[in-house]
């Protein structure tokens, strides 16, 4: 290698470490966003006399503004490249975290959640579009696994580390802190990431041209199948982690903030452990089917065992949590099963429909779940142990049926 070219490959390597950090950053804060609530919500609930419900929705708008946003985004990103996104998605994401900061009211803390998810919705797709046009595809691979594993360090910090930093200073603080580090995560987006013309597209799509890929996208061959179990896969793991997790530990066990947060830390780690677990299981079986029933069976089976137990002795809780991290992660899988559905050409708008269906299935699986914790009546200040055994059994029989509609789904592992 003669010194010029060890140079040049020195400087390239410099600048994919720091667009790495940038984008990577803010990811963070971003999946931070997204996870905020569920080690707050008993604070949330007393401090504001919230209901279920209104807690349910409050964690929840945050995903339907989210979904809602993919295909104007999709757009958006096409026409006017991912850095100009980001950087107007982070001025909505910083108005939205201190309109929560400073919100007295439930319908302002909606409105500032509604503010944080539309401002988190381009921090993996437009990242993922800016690397597919610098790098070439046999790397591909590579960054999107370091965003996604940048990304998950953001749902870490909102459990333990969170739950510390609440404690110390208290929720509104800490969340005129996290503005913060958006504003400075954004600032080093718009330093670190330049103009580049191969960003964009050579042309400009029309609005009838996008409108007719996103149908073709949807009239695939078992694309509603997959779309399906999507709705259901990562609420199962949001539903428990991202907001009642906190409040079931709460007001069954009687944790403290400090208590839960270590509690849901560890339904983190088992996530990511989990996705490295169940990653490589489509080749091992050559087929995406087998291992993704498998997870979302066993991740329905252990809802359903909580809803028939109701309260677990402390090992039995631990062993739970983690079950309920490691499980769900199996939808790792059905993200590639969801992609190899489509041609090429029709790849990036069929990744955007799924994702909404990931997203979406938050948003009502956390909404409908604090009607049904609505419908029981407080005991001792907390939400009966009756409501969240009602809640299990739902999220737990939502699974099974979207397990039914993706098991006649066409697996191109096994039939091409």
């Amino acid at each position: 290698m003669t010194a010029d070219v060890a140079r040049r490959s020195s400087i390239a390597t410099r600048e994919t470490v720091a667009l790495v950090t940038a984008l990577g950053g803010i990811y963070i804060v971003s999946q931070f966003l997204r996870n905020s609530v569920g080690v707050i919500a008993p604070n949330l609930a007393q401090e504001l006399d919230l209901s279920a419900k209104e807690v349910g929705l409050l964690a929840s708008v945050f995903f339907f503004s989210f979904a809602a946003a993919q295909i104007p985004l999709g757009i958006a990103l096409d026409r006017y490249g991912p850095r100009l996104c980001m950087l107007v998605c982070a001025a909505v994401a910083i108005a939205g975290t201190l309109m929560f900061a400073f919100a007295y009211s439930p319908f302002w803390l909606i409105c500032a959640r509604v503010l944080m998810g539309l401002g988190s919705s381009c921090y993996l797709m437009a990242p993922l579009a800016l690397y597919a046009k610098r790098y070439p595809p046999d790397r591909f691979a590579t960054m999107v696994g370091l965003q996604m594993g940048l990304g998950t360090l953001g749902t870490l910090l909102a459990t333990a580390p969170f739950a510390f930093a609440v404690a110390m200073i208290g929720w509104r603080t800490s969340f005129i802190a996290i503005a913060g580090l958006v504003f400075a995560a954004a600032a080093l987006v718009a330093w670190v990431l330049q103009d580049d013309a191969s960003d964009r597209p050579d042309g400009r799509e029309t609005f009838d041209a996008s409108l007719a890929g996103t149908l073709a996208a949807v009239k695939v061959r078992s694309f509603w199948s997959v779309f399906a179990l999507q709705l259901a896969s990562y609420s199962s793991f949001v539903v428990v982690v991202g907001l009642w997790g906190g409040p079931y530990l709460t007001h069954v066990y009687g944790y403290s903030l400090t208590e839960r947060g270590n509690m849901l830390f560890i339904a983190v780690v088992a996530q990511i452990i989990g996705a490295f677990v169940w990653g490589p299981t489509d080749r091992l079986f050559n087929s995406y089917k087998i291992p993704v029933l498998t997870g979302h069976l066993l991740t329905a089976g252990a809802l359903g065992l909580a809803a028939v137990a109701g309260v677990f002795p402390r090992l039995l809780l631990l062993l739970w949590f983690i079950a309920i991290g490691l499980f769900p992660a199996v939808v790792t899988v059905l993200i590639a099963h969801g992609k190899s559905l489509f041609p090429a050409h029709l790849a990036g708008r069929g990744m955007t429909l799924m994702n909404i269906g990931t997203i979406g299935g938050v948003f009502v699986c956390q909404t409908i779940t604090g009607f049904i914790i609505d419908l029981f009546p407080l005991v001792n200040g907390g939400y009966a142990i009756d409501a969240y055994r009602a809640v299990f059994s739902f999220q737990s029989g939502f699974i099974l049926l979207a397990c039914l509609i993706y098991f006649f789904s066409r697996d191109p592992r096994r039939n091409p």
